[in-house]
């Protein structure tokens, strides 16, 4: 189904799907996902892991390996020409859009850091070439949650803490209108899982853009003016946060909040189906307690905006 995205989006995604071609199988890794992300707007995108959210992240930034089959449209908007990152390819990706139109904090920051450099060397480096002061590496490392002392250490020296707010600091350095955050408070503490999740709510409040990235539900519900909830490859539900924390409309969304300890605190049956073997209906289908003879085909998303639920028997119609 093709899905036109608000022109008022600084990310318009369209159909999106990304495959992986193993020597005996094919991983349907991202499936048909379209989404509006506007300036100023907080988008968390939820989800087991292994659903897709990161491969959706790399996709956008042409970071996926050669065997990946990437499909539809990406168009980012903004101050300058707009871009499609999945057709632009990697000189315009590496010259004008990693790092000045989207930063990425990514998953495991420990492998992204240059391991002969200090992070003062490679918070510098990164404001040296974006065009902004050197001196500015400590106060761009103290929104991030680093003491100056913390600069001075070299990637291997840093606890898997350090290094995330390291990453941060880095994708934060060049001030870009779109950030990719994933999973970016892995390894802090609550003070300062807080305080990231802060930083990255008042860059919206200052107009840039942030997806974030995370399986914590409790971030999400923290900082986001919008969620979306991905099962198994693909979009289940987008809807505005608070409405969505309130009362999620999938069976699939409901159980995912039902099992936080704050919650019910249980467990959902079942396992989610391989991605090299998805079904032609709804992938939640064998999990779910609202599962009929109509769940064997796919339900559709609506056509654009949030407050949209991929189901043919969602929670508040009929049972």
């Amino acid at each position: 189904m093709t899905t036109t995205v608000r022109t008022s989006a600084l990310l318009g995604i369209s159909d999106l799907t990304v495959r992986f071609e193993l020597p005996d199988a094919t991983v349907d890794a991202v499936t048909g996902v379209s989404l509006a992300v506007a300036p100023g707007e907080l988008l968390a995108v939820v989800g087991e892991s292994g659903c897709g959210k990161s491969v959706l992240a790399h996709a956008l930034l042409g970071l996926l390996p050669a065997n990946a089959t990437v499909t539809g449209r990406a168009v980012l908007h903004g101050g300058e020409a707009p871009v499609d990152l999945l057709g632009a390819g990697e000189k315009i990706l590496a010259r004008t859009v990693r790092g000045r139109r989207i930063g990425l904090v990514p998953q495991s920051p420990a492998t992204a850091l240059t391991p002969v450099r200090t992070g003062r060397h490679l918070l510098a480096e990164t404001l040296r070439v974006h065009g902004r002061a050197r001196g500015d590496a400590e106060a761009v490392a103290a929104d991030a949650g680093l003491a100056p002392a913390d600069l001075d250490l070299y990637p291997h020296e840093l606890s898997g803490g350090m290094a995330q707010r390291l990453a941060t600091a880095l994708a934060l350095a060049p001030d870009p209108p779109l950030l990719l955050a994933d999973e970016p408070t892995s390894g802090l503490d609550r003070l300062l899982v807080d305080a990231t999740l802060d930083l990255l709510r008042q860059r919206c409040d200052n107009g840039a853009t942030v997806i974030l990235i995370t399986h914590d539900l409790a971030a999400a519900q923290r900082v986001a003016d919008t969620v979306a909830v991905m099962y198994a490859s693909r979009i289940v539900e987008h809807r505005p946060a608070a409405g969505f924390f309130a009362g999620p409309r999938h069976p699939y969304a409901h159980a995912l909040l039902e099992a936080l300890p704050d919650r019910a605190f249980a467990p959902i049956p079942g396992h989610p189906p391989m991605l090299t073997e998805l079904p032609a209906g709804c992938a939640f289908a064998p999990r779910c307690p609202r599962a009929a003879d109509e769940c064997g085909s796919r339900p559709g998303l609506a056509p654009d905006g949030p407050g949209r639920v991929a189901c043919h028997r969602p929670i508040g119609s009929h049972p």
